[in-house]
This record gives structure tokens, sequence and C-alpha cells, in this order.
């Protein structure tokens, strides 16, 4: 248990936070993009961008994406039993805008494929995790959805797209071997 003092402090920072702050700060932090995919119980697909990926753990192979709990796809994501999440190149970023954008024909353009476990993926993705739902958590405006990941797939050659600053890049010939 958190002594009062403790919760009252945190308070007081946390209201001296600038919420712009916070997000200039966050942008400044490059990132890969993915797109995240699962499907409703009549078998709809349904996806969004994060940026907020990484790897949690190599025994068992685990990974963590976040959602905004305001997201459309919200309480499709909150009820799945398996995800997938497709990590994009650098030809992807107009797909990675619309599925940031809150427009509900996200699959209407791009290249998709359906997995061997039934999830529409990113055809041409520099990898792909299919994924048990593992655990989920609150966090603040978000969830947190741990995957447990059953397949990796990877592309044969990647150029991984990034997104710092608001924007998108890629990563430059020198540091790419």
């Amino acid at each position: 248990m958190i002594p009062a003092d403790s919760r009252e402090r945190a308070d007081a920072r946390r209201e001296a936070l600038d919420p712009a702050d916070f997000r200039a700060a966050m942008a400044s932090f490059p990132t890969g993009v993915t797109v995240v995919t699962t499907r409703d119980a009549d078998g709809v697909p349904y996806g969004f961008t994060a940026n907020s990926f990484c790897s949690v753990s190599l025994e068992p192979p685990l990974v963590l994406v976040c959602l905004a709990r305001s997201a459309h796809s919200y309480p499709v994501f909150a009820g799945c039993e398996r995800f997938a999440v497709s990590i994009l190149q650098s030809h992807h970023t107009e797909l990675a805008r619309r599925f940031a954008s809150k427009r509900e024909d996200k699959f209407a353009q791009g290249r998709f494929r359906r997995t061997a476990g039934g999830l529409t993926v990113v055809d041409g993705a520099a990898a792909v995790l299919e994924c048990d739902r593992y655990r989920q958590y609150e966090a603040g405006d978000h969830v947190i959805l741990l995957g447990l990941v059953r397949t990796a797939q990877l592309a044969p050659t990647r150029d991984p797209v990034l997104y710092v600053e608001r924007t998108f890049g890629t990563v430059g010939p020198a540091i790419r071997r």
C-alpha cells in the first residue's frame, strides 16, 4: 500500500507536468512503427497503428503494445484472444497514417494477407508476429496488451520505418548493415 503522503506528492508532481511538454519529450524518442490487427467475433478485421511496442521477454517470447482506451477498436482488442503485429517498412507510411486515424475503412486500401492462424496482416511487412493474448493491464488512458508470440515471419529484405518528432523516417545507410 502506498502511504497517503506519497500519493499526495505523486498527485502534486502529476499536476505540475504540462501534457504538451510530456508529448514533446516522448516525440524526441525514435521508435519503430507497427500495425496491430485482430478480428471480432464475426471475423471482421480491426487494426491500429502503434509505436508503443517492444519485446518484454525471450522465455517465454512476450511483446507488449499499448492502445488508447478511446480508440474505436479498443472494445475488440480488449476482448480478443489473438492479435498480430506487423512491423512496417519505409513504403508503409501512408498505411501507418490510415491505421492511426479514426477512419473505419482502414483495410479498404493497401496490401494485406491472412496468416495460417486467420489474422489479417500487412503484406510486405518487415516482420509479422502472431500472438496469443497473455495478459492485459489498464494503465491511465491506455491498455497494455501483452502477447505470447506464437510465430515470427521475417521479410527477406527489411527497411523499417521510424517515427520521431511526429514524422516518419528511415534508418540511414550508415547504420544499416
